[in-house]
């Protein structure tokens, strides 16, 4: 061991850490990503969550009095009958929260900063200061995006996407006030924070690879974690800077995007904005979010399959190929949300080919993860499973994806709950498979090596699964005889009225996926304290993570970083002859040095 080495961990000796240091204000990665997990996915998921099944409710059996209504929502609900303002906000905080708090900082928050280190061979993050800024700031804006519920004249109400002009009058309507200004402040925090977290993960993977570590003997989900930061950093400034011009419509007497309003027959003094440039930058940051949502579950998925396959991951190269290719492309594809808006036909033409492109990188994927599966010694443990799950939401979420990429078909369907339910399947079930796969699979490196409870894993993917398909398979449907997104009742159109059979259904499966998610709590917190522990690799798999000690220390390993000699898929490799490399094992890690006569795979 050199003297830097043993300095590093005589450093961690001397100072005893106090509760604030390890637990709060820690620069600590490992506790970092303890962190965003609860606060992103187990708190503001749960909100996210909860406010979904209340406008489901409204949805299903509309005007009608609930007294659960009455008490969460207040003076929102006289007599336990939802307030139509009231509606609109809660699917504005619904499509906030989950897409950017729970997906967005929850997701990469979590593994970004618990995996990077670990599998890469460092010690830590580039900056555990930034990093902890990070977090704090995330954390800040997550406080501000909850006080916003409860201002008095209602959170922000425009859709998550916050278009002009009810987002940016606000004398509008109720929701366009106070709770729109906090948005936009709360927003404005979170893409600071988002950037900050970013640029550590870059500078991570770019500069602190271990001895041997090039970047092709990366795990994939390294290279998803990469890629997302880099697009991260590419596109969040944009929403940032329409963010910034939208406080200046609202604030300061601006026009940016208002042009001839007229409110109750007075004309209002805006002149020469146009609220479609809103919607070009919002959607250069939003089209990318959805890959910045979708690549870390990905790359999950790519390192959870192939431990539990028992197989090398079907083609690395072409994997990395198109993560890299989905980045490129996702950021000339944003106009296929705006084929209704009044844009140039021929514009329109540009990004449908740019958008039909992109499924040719996703498709490599679904086919890399079926080859992958194909023959292998399948450990269906609940990981996998929500990793297999990943694949088909991906491909059956995808596929109505080309529907909507078609200028020309798109116009039938456009602003109805056949996009909402594309983008729940392709988006929202396929990154939150992801996100509990990756729970699942590195909870004992996140908690000293105890296991989560298989049996309520096992119940809690089959009843996630069968209710989410149960929930967005119908709504395709809904949306094709034409129900309009947003609407908080279809009553006043009664060629609506023999769908009200469906919305209840999709109620019904929602409440039922929403109990299932309380099952993953329990066993989450119970295991934290009673999981049983398991060995030090539980699940026989290659990468560094799980060479590191279980008990967390600062530096992750005691003495020497191990190097590596090998990729990160080496699972049932044989000699010539069929015998194992490591006799009696399956599985070569890669800190073990190539031996005599085998061959490193070409990969």
């Amino acid at each position: 061991m050199s003297a830097t080495e043993h300095g590093h961990e005589d450093h961690g000796h001397h100072h005893k850490e106090t509760f604030v240091t390890k637990y709060i204000f820690s620069q600590d990665h490992k506790m970092i990503a303890k962190q965003y997990l609860i606060t992103g996915v187990l708190v503001m998921g749960f909100i996210g969550i909860a406010m979904s099944l209340l406008f489901r409710m409204q949805l299903a059996w509309p005007g009608e009095s609930f007294s659960v209504f009455e008490a969460f929502l207040g003076k929102w609900a006289p007599e336990g009958v939802m307030d139509a303002d009231m509606y609109l906000a809660l699917i504005t905080m619904h499509g906030t929260i989950m897409v950017f708090f729970v997906l967005t900082a929850g997701l990469s928050g979590t593994f970004s900063n618990l995996l990077i280190p670990l599998q890469i061979g460092a010690r830590d993050m580039a900056s555990g200061f930034l990093n902890m800024l990070s977090f704090w700031m995330f954390f800040v804006s997550a406080v501000i995006m909850v006080i916003s519920l409860f201002v008095e004249a209602g959170p922000a109400a425009a859709g998550w996407t916050i278009y002009p002009p009810l987002s940016s009058l606000p004398m509008a309507q109720p929701g366009s006030g106070m709770g729109m200004t906090l948005w936009l402040v709360s927003m404005a925090i979170f893409i600071a924070s988002s950037l900050l977290g970013s640029l550590n993960y870059i500078v991570t993977v770019i500069n602190l690879r271990t001895k041997g570590m090039s970047m092709t003997r990366l795990p994939l989900t390294i290279w998803a974690f990469f890629v997302t930061a880099i697009i991260g950093v590419i596109s969040f400034p944009v929403l940032l800077s329409a963010a910034l011009l939208l406080i200046m419509d609202r604030s300061f007497g601006t026009s940016f995007f208002l042009s001839d309003i007229f409110i109750q027959g007075e004309v209002l003094h805006y002149q020469g904005g146009s609220p479609v440039l809103f919607e070009h930058l919002f959607w250069f940051l939003g089209h990318p979010e959805v890959y910045i949502v979708l690549l870390p579950a990905l790359g999950i998925t790519s390192e959870v399959m192939s431990t539990n396959a028992r197989k090398p991951i079907f083609g690395y190269r072409a994997m990395v190929a198109s993560i890299l290719a989905i980045a490129f492309l996702s950021t000339i594809v944003w106009g296929h949300h705006m084929f209704i808006s009044g844009m140039n036909p021929f514009l329109g033409s540009v990004f449908t080919f740019t958008t039909l492109l992109i499924a040719i990188p996703s498709a490599v994927k679904a086919f890399n993860y079926i080859t992958t599966l194909w023959k292998g010694n399948l450990q269906l443990n609940p990981g996998m499973l929500f990793s297999i799950g990943l694949v088909s939401t991906f491909i059956s979420g995808g596929l109505t994806g080309i529907i909507l990429g078609d200028s020309t078909l798109d116009i039938n369907v456009h602003d109805t709950y056949f996009v909402v339910a594309h983008f729940h399947l392709v988006m929202g079930i396929s990154a939150l498979y992801g996100l509990f796969a990756g729970v699942y699979h590195w909870f004992p490196k996140m908690f000293q090596g105890r296991m989560m409870n298989k049996n309520l894993g096992y119940v809690h993917f089959w009843i996630t699964a069968i209710c989410a398909y149960g929930i967005f398979f119908p709504m395709h449907f809904v949306g094709m005889a034409g129900v309009p997104r947003r609407y908080y009742e279809n009553t006043a159109f009664p060629m609506f009225d023999e769908l009200t059979n469906v919305q209840v259904l999709m109620t019904v499966f929602a409440l039922i996926a929403g109990a299932a998610q309380l099952v993953f709590v329990y066993n989450f917190v119970r295991s934290i304290y009673y999981g049983k522990r398991g060995p030090q690799n539980p699940w026989s798999s290659n990468t560094l993570e799980w060479t590191a000690p279980q008990e967390h220390m600062h530096g992750n390993w005691p003495g020497e970083i191990p190097h590596v000699h090998r990729w990160a898929y080496d699972y049932s490799k044989t000699y010539e002859n069929g015998e194992y490399i490591i006799p009696g094992q399956d599985f070569v890690p890669q800190n073990i040095p190539l031996q005599d006569n085998e061959e490193e795979l070409n990969h």
